[in-house]
């Protein structure tokens, strides 16, 4: 069970991985601007300023990838209900028939499998359990389901049309998200692409034409000139990643 699903940590392994493959990123890059083994290896530590930005677009991955599965879930639980379970029940048959779709390590399947655990050995009810969901994926769509479910409770609604209408709503919404998220992955690759063309110019030239820039490497000026070459490409990337983080 994760407590706060808007805070991603590293597992050991990750972060190994995140070290290795940033730190190697950076010095190559710094070698490639400034032909300094010296600036390379100090300027790769930066990578651990990157960490959080890395951890954010993780979140935010793994908040995304929860909230299609929590439309999954809601179409287990229509169905249980409307065949006369009550909802502590239709919980654990969801655990059971989103088995086949999903992993037991996706977020769904370790909420759900803390869900059954709560109910059947802790004896817990369903409305705090989905109170607690919701507030730890900290997911709009799953908020409002678990505010509408538990006043349906309380005022004695109907339950099932209620998450019926519910499963409609959200997956029409998602279904328009879905489509802005593929422009918007389109817009990123574009943009990703453009960053990329600067280091992989200079790349070229070192290779195919390595007198013809040496000027960079041996003045000052030419020192100067890379490294507000490599400022502009930095913030380039930077602001490109900002302006394509458009809340839905």
């Amino acid at each position: 069970m994760i407590r706060d699903y808007s805070v991603y940590e590293f597992s050991t392994k990750e972060k190994i991985i995140f070290y290795l493959a940033g730190y190697l990123c950076i010095f190559t890059v710094v070698y490639l601007f400034y032909h300094s083994i010296i600036a390379s290896l100090i300027s790769g530590v930066l990578v651990h300023f990157v960490m959080p930005y890395v951890k954010g677009h993780m979140a935010h991955k793994r908040m995304d990838a929860l909230n299609m599965q929590f439309k999954d879930m809601l179409y287990s639980l229509s169905a249980s209900v409307a065949s006369g379970r009550q909802m502590e029940e239709a919980l654990i048959e969801a655990e059971e028939n989103l088995s086949s779709i999903y992993k037991p390590t996706d977020p769904i399947m370790k909420e759900l499998k803390h869900m059954r655990i709560s109910i059947l050995e802790n004896k817990e009810s369903d409305k705090p359990l989905l109170k607690d969901f919701a507030e730890r994926t900290k997911c709009e769509d799953i908020n409002d389901f678990v505010q509408v479910y538990v006043t349906c409770r309380n005022m004695g609604g109907d339950i099932e049309k209620m998450i019926e209408q519910t499963s409609e709503v959200l997956t029409q919404k998602m279904t328009i998200e879905r489509d802005i998220k593929v422009l918007m992955s389109q817009k990123k690759m574009e943009g990703r692409l453009i960053s990329a063309m600067p280091p992989a110019m200079l790349l070229a030239l070192n290779i195919f034409s390595s007198s013809y820039i040496s000027v960079l490497y041996e003045t000052i000026a030419g020192r100067l000139i890379m490294t507000a070459a490599l400022a502009v490409t930095v913030y380039g990337i930077y602001l490109m990643e900002r302006i394509s983080q458009i809340k839905i």
